[in-house]
């Protein structure tokens, strides 16, 4: 028997996660008050929201900001700083705001 024939590398379904069935922590159009941890290869801001990946362009680490997203991906999402919203750092959870 070859290799190729019982299943090999091919047959993971996206490293251990399934196949898409990773419930991620946001969605679009909501808002998260977040705060920059570090900062991309693009320079955009790094921000996590329950360990998820969301990427804020106009940002610098250790702001405090709310975020509307925008997309989402199977493993990063993208965002936009809500006009205004310098949130204080108590309440830069992560959580969602309506």
């Amino acid at each position: 028997m070859s290799f190729g024939q019982r299943g090999g590398y091919g047959n993971r379904g996206g490293f251990g996660r399934g196949s898409g069935s990773f419930n991620k922590p946001v969605e679009v159009g909501k808002e998260y008050n977040v705060t920059i941890s570090d900062t991309s290869r693009r320079g955009e801001g790094i921000a996590k929201v329950e360990g998820f990946i969301v990427f804020v362009p106009g940002t610098k680490v250790g702001q405090n900001v709310r975020v509307k997203v925008t997309q989402v991906s199977q493993r990063f999402a993208s965002g936009q700083v809500v006009e205004g919203s310098a949130a204080p750092a108590s309440e830069s959870s992560g959580a969602p705001t309506n």
